[in-house]
């Protein structure tokens, strides 16, 4: 079923996002391409409302605090696309950025554990400390 988590391979969890799930909007492509690209709207505009959608809570939760541009402050993201010349293949990357977006918070991050340096790391450093000195040293002013 579309928009409803699945285990993948390795464990992680996958979403399905369908077209019915995003608004599109076409506009014109920037950049070189002459008439074509002045007349023809191949440039796709994806919008996905995060909280009308089917994800888990938690992904939605994640999804509201990145800080990325193209989510706006209705909880609305906003993808374009419009490098390909033709509208599909421009549909089918704004998907694909959107799905990529969807899947960068279906993993929770770990929560990072501090750690000490090593009592060799400290000898290390303080090796490197003592023959920076040393050197730094011998740039005083010559006496004698």
């Amino acid at each position: 079923m579309p928009g409803s988590p699945q285990n993948h391979d390795q464990g992680l969890q996958h979403v399905e996002i369908s077209e019915r799930d995003c608004a599109f909007q076409q506009i014109r492509a920037t950049g070189p391409g002459g008439q074509h690209v002045n007349k023809v709207a191949t440039g796709v505009r994806l919008y996905f409302d995060i909280q009308a959608s089917s994800l888990p809570d938690a992904w939605k939760a994640r999804l509201l605090a990145l800080p990325d541009h193209r989510i706006t402050r209705d909880g609305v993201v906003v993808i374009r696309s419009d490098a390909a010349r033709s509208q599909a293949l421009n549909k089918a990357a704004a998907l694909a950025r959107l799905q990529a977006l969807i899947h960068q918070v279906a993993v929770p991050r770990k929560k990072r554990r501090p750690t000490r340096p090593t009592r060799a790391a400290k000898n290390r450093r303080m090796d490197r400390k003592t023959r920076r000195g040393k050197l730094k040293a011998l740039r005083g002013k010559v006496t004698g």
